[in-house]
């Protein structure tokens, strides 16, 4: 096994774990930043409204997104497992 073997599975995991990830943070980014504008607005500022709102839109956005993130798992863990014998005799 190379080196540049090991970086490229390195690498390949992190997008894999970034692909898996970036839905639900991006919408619980989405979602805490129009809670904050929206209590910023109208001056309530009570912590359990945006973390209720919050928690419900990334559990949504889990629910939505849970097929296709099992399939991308399935999809590298497959990839990896079957490359190993490829990877260790270097054919």
């Amino acid at each position: 096994m190379d080196p540049q073997d090991a970086v490229d599975l390195g690498r390949h995991a992190i997008i894999v774990a970034l692909l898996i990830g970036a839905p639900v943070l991006i919408v619980g980014m989405a979602v805490g930043l129009a809670v904050g504008l929206l209590q910023a607005l109208t001056q309530v500022q009570d912590q359990t409204i945006s973390f209720v709102v919050k928690i419900v839109a990334m559990i949504v956005t889990l629910a939505f997104c849970l097929p296709w993130l099992l399939q991308t798992m399935i999809d590298y863990s497959h990839e990896l497992i079957t490359s190993i014998p490829a990877t260790i005799y270097g054919g």
